[in-house]
Parts: structure tokens; C-alpha cells; sequence
């Protein structure tokens, strides 16, 4: 064995036994690394310049317009679940499947992934849940552990379910290395991927395992009724009041931000912004005690500049405009000025409320927490790379047995074991960037490749007994609750995800076909 590949594992042992030890990860990587760029300086097997390239990693990751999307997603999800908005789309879900067997299982779930689209991070999701739905289960007499299960799985489909922070991130990596391997190859020919193209990869994986969450509940509704019973309150008489007025806004506001990214008319950032003020106006009406108008005329103008755009042409700066698009663009402007008195009468009342100050700092320390992991993760893996680390971790994956298959079999494994310890931003900035190269110049689709491992992550979350879901929900359920109910509650959605997990492997198109068909103009 070189030197160098001695180094490359003593690094690995040396960051593993660090973070085994509790430091805190993204000064872990860092400072590991330090250590061993020294090292591997004065050994001479690494050139000084090398080292010297970091400053213009970190300027190439301020300057990247698609992680602006995460502090503006995790605004949107922190802002809904602060308001309340989406505890009373679980109330309407629940009203709206009142004595149907299962019907607060199936709530469960479905308002699950809509948290978790609108969140997209594993532990506020599992944590709103079990502060929302657990007692309410509880009471209704569900069984202790289809309960627990119910929740921890459907707070995991925030990995999977787009617009996801684990999906804009992966993607965002792996479009980087798909670059990268196509300029190495020489092939020019090859569009790029972007987080839009991981987006609709995940969106049938995503869905179809929201189904299979669904077949489940219905079933254990059918064959054992006594652990999922009917339910009926004494306000089930508003049931259609509130789903009109409570999940309809919520659900629209998801379809939007969604939608725009598929059909190409928004960034992800962009349609993170939208996102984010979407959430400020569905909070403002939940918790504003004034008028609603000017939120409800915000919105209708809203609707009303999309309809102008999609038939007038609305550009400035024009040297010829049609007398249609004039009096379009006058109507525009007011349109817009409706638009700003609606966002300013909504923060006032998010801030009368005292919502707002709440949301920022959450929403300041998560994206914190994420992009002080990705400054540490690129000092890793720069001196990671300049010890021959991604040549060594090529040949090793080329020199396993069946190929392709043996290669995603070895990654998978060694991600899902690493889920256990190491939360999904870790994972996605260290070990993708090390194991993607070796993969794509093998000739694996980048967004199948990026659907697959959001999945395998989404499963070790969830799986005993090291499971980051598992642990979330322990602190937020009662003490009736015990450990030992909440693992075999998650034990068949386990056994869910990794059919799911299966079927993707065996048919790829589930995530490739979608893509192919919104981006085939690209």
C-alpha cells in the first residue's frame, strides 16, 4: 500500500472516531483535514497551491444562486408549522376522513408529505407531527405503535418528496460532479442535470411511496380494525369549511412552488421565494385577528399577473408595445401595488403575533448549520482529492464484482450504515462527492443515482435501532409511549421502503421518465 492511500484511510479512521467522540461535524471535517494537508505537505504528496484553491471554493459556493433556495425553503416550512397552518391542515384531513377506519392513519400520511414537502427536513417534520397527531391518534384509541410508525415514516418523506432541502442539495452536488466527469470525458454533447431534474425524479418515487404508506394504513384498517378505529368529533359539521379555508391554501401554495419549477417558469430559488412569501400571507390570515382583504386581493392579484403574463407580453424596455400590452402593463402595475400592501400587511400581522422573530432565528441556525458543514465538507474533500482519494475510491469501486450493480450495492450500504450516524447534510456534502465521480464515469444516470440515495437515506432514518427519526420522535412522545412500541411501529414501513427501494433499482425509468419528458427540450 502508498503512502498516500495510508493517509487517505488514517484521515477516514481519524474523522469517524472524532465524530464517534461527539465534536461537532463541520469543525471535525475542517480540522481533520488541516491536520492531514499538513501532513501530507511536509510528507510532500501534497502541493501547497492545492491547498491554496480553497478560498475560491468558498467564493464558488457564496456565489451559487441554487443554495439560496435553502434558508427560503426552510423559512416556508418553519413559518407554517409556527402559525399553526399545518396543524389545522391535519384537523381538515382528519375532518374530512371522520368515521372512516384507518381515515386518521391516512391523514397522517398524506398531511406527513405535505410538511414534508414544505420542510423538507427530516427532524422538524417528525417533531410537528408528534406534537400534532400523536395525542390525537392516541385519543381515538389507535394502537401505540401503528401510531408511533405512522408518524415517524410519514416525517421521513421529507427526504424524498420535492421541493426537499436533502433533493436541492444533492442535486446541487451531483450536477457539479456530473459536470465535472462530462468535461473529463471530453463530452460536450451531454446536457447537465440541475435540482429541477432531481425534483421530477423524486416526485414519482415520492408519491408512489406515499401510496404504498396509504395501502398499508387501509389495510391494517381492513384485517385488524381494533388498532386503527373510526373517528368523529363534535365539529365534523365544519369539515367543509375548514378544508376550503385551511388545506386547500396550503396545498396550492406547495402546487405552485412545485409546479413552477417542472414547467420551467421559476429557478428552485425562485420558487423558494414565492415559497416563502406564501407562507407569510397563509400565516397572516390563520393568526391575523384584522381585515383580510388586503391579503385576499394580494392573492387575487397574484393570480391576476399570471394570467396577464401568459397572454400579453409584458417586457419593458421594449421599443414598440402594442396598445394591449400598454393598458396589460398598467394593469400590471396595480396589480403589484396590491401585491405589496397584501406582504406588508401580512408581516405586521405575523409580527404582531410574535411569530416572526421565532421563524428568522430557526430559520438562521438551520441554514447555518448547513452551510458551516458544506464550508468544512470542501476543505475535506479538497485535501480528500489532492491525496488521490477519488482515484482510490474509483479503482476500488471498478474492482468489485458485478459491476454496475456491485458498485451501487457497496455505496448503498455504506450510506445507509452512515445514516445511522451522521445526519443527511454530512452525508451529502462528504461521501456524494467522493463516490458520485466513480459512479457517473461507470455510466449511472446522475438523477436515478440521486433518487436512489435520498431513498436509501429516507429508509436509515427510519430504521431500529439507530434510526435519527426514531430519536426525534422518543423526545416529543408521552411516556405511555415506550421505545420498544415506536420500533415495531416502524418495522413495516421499513419493509415498504425497501420494496420501494427494490422496484427503483429494478425499473429506473420511475425516476428517469419524468425528467426526460418536462426537460427533453434542454
Amino acid at each position: 500500500m502508498e503512502l498516500a492511500d495510508g493517509f487517505i484511510i488514517l484521515m477516514v479512521v481519524s474523522t469517524g472516531a472524532f465524530l464517534l467522540c461527539g465534536y461537532p461535524v463541520a469543525f471535525t471535517l475542517a480540522g481533520t483535514a488541516l491536520v492531514f494537508a499538513g501532513l501530507g505537505i511536509a510528507a510532500g504528496l501534497i502541493e501547497l497551491r492545492d491547498i491554496l484553491l480553497y478560498p475560491d471554493r468558498i467564493f464558488g459556493t457564496m456565489s451559487n444562486d441554487v443554495l439560496l433556495a435553502v434558508p427560503l425553503f426552510v423559512f416556508m416550512g418553519i413559518m407554517l408549522e409556527r402559525s399553526k397552518v399545518a396543524e389545522e391542515m391535519l384537523e381538515s384531513m382528519c375532518y374530512l376522513f371522520r368515521g372512516v377506519r384507518g381515515g386518521l392513519g391516512i391523514s397522517v400520511a398524506i398531511v406527513g408529505a405535505m410538511l414534508a414537502a414544505s420542510t423538507g427536513i427530516v427532524g422538524a417534520t417528525v417533531v410537528a407531527m408528534g406534537l400534532i397527531s400523536l395525542p390525537t391518534m392516541l385519543r381515538h384509541g389507535y394502537d401505540k405503535s401503528l401510531a408511533s410508525g405512522s408518524i415517524a415514516a410519514a416525517g421521513t418523506l421529507g427526504q424524498i418528496i420535492p421541493p426537499s432541502i436533502v433533493l436541492i442539495l444533492l442535486g446541487d452536488v451531483l450536477a457539479t460532479e456530473y459536470t465535472n466527469v462530462r468535461r473529463e470525458l471530453g463530452d460536450a454533447a451531454i446536457h447537465s442535470i440541475s435540482v429541477g431534474h432531481l425534483f421530477a425524479g423524486a416526485l414519482l418515487p415520492g408519491i408512489g411511496l406515499l401510496l404504498l404508506y396509504i395501502l398499508y394504513q387501509a389495510g391494517v384498517a381492513i384485517f385488524q380494525p381494533h388498532k386503527a378505529p373510526p373517528h368523529r368529533d363534535a365539529e365534523d359539521d365544519e369539515v367543509d369549511v375548514r378544508l376550503l379555508s385551511t388545506f386547500l391554501p396550503a396545498f396550492a401554495l406547495i402546487i405552485a412552488v412545485l409546479g413552477s419549477i417542472l414547467a420551467g417558469i421559476a429557478t428552485p430559488t425562485e420558487a423558494a421565494s414565492v415559497g416563502a412569501v406564501g407562507a407569510i400571507l397563509l400565516a397572516a390570515l390563520r393568526l391575523g385577528d384584522g381585515a383580510k382583504w388586503p391579503i385576499q386581493a394580494g392573492v387575487t392579484s397574484i393570480a391576476g399577473l399570471l394570467a396577464l403574463n401568459e397572454f400579453l407580453d409584458l417586457r419593458l424596455g421594449r421599443a414598440e408595445v402594442s396598445p394591449a400590452d400598454q393598458i396589460g402593463m398598467i394593469i400590471a402595475a396595480i396589480f403589484c401595488i396590491f401585491v405589496a400592501i397584501a406582504i406588508i400587511h401580512a408581516i405586521r400581522q405575523v409580527l404582531a403575533n410574535d411569530v416572526m422573530g421565532s421563524v428568522v432565528r430557526s430559520t438562521a441556525e438551520t441554514s447555518s448549520m448547513v452551510f458551516i458543514i458544506l464550508i468544512g465538507a470542501s476543505l475535506f474533500s479538497l485535501v480528500f482529492i489532492s491525496f488521490g482519494g477519488d482515484d482510490t475510491v474509483r479503482e476500488v469501486l471498478e474492482s468489485l464484482p458485478g459491476g454496475q450493480a456491485g458498485a451501487i450495492i457497496a455505496v448503498m450500504a455504506v450510506m445507509f450504515l452512515l445514516g445511522f450516524f451522521l445526519d443527511f447534510i454530512e452525508i451529502t456534502f462528504v461521501v456524494v462527492p467522493i463516490v458520485a465521480p466513480a459512479l457517473l464515469l461507470m455510466g449511472i444516470d446522475p438523477v436515478w443515482l440521486g433518487v436512489m440515495m435520498a431513498m436509501n437515506l429516507q429508509t436509515s432514518f427510519l430504521t431500529p435501532p439507530f434510526g435519527f427519526a426514531l430519536f426525534y420522535l422518543r423526545g416529543v412522545a408521552p411516556d405511555s409511549i415506550r421505545t420498544s412500541d415506536i420500533y415495531r411501529g416502524v418495522i413495516p414501513f421499513v419493509i415498504i421502503q425497501i420494496m420501494a427501494l427494490i422496484l427503483l433499482a429494478i425499473f429506473p425509468e420511475i425516476a428517469t421518465w419524468l425528467p426526460d419528458q418536462v426537460f427533453s427540450n434542454e
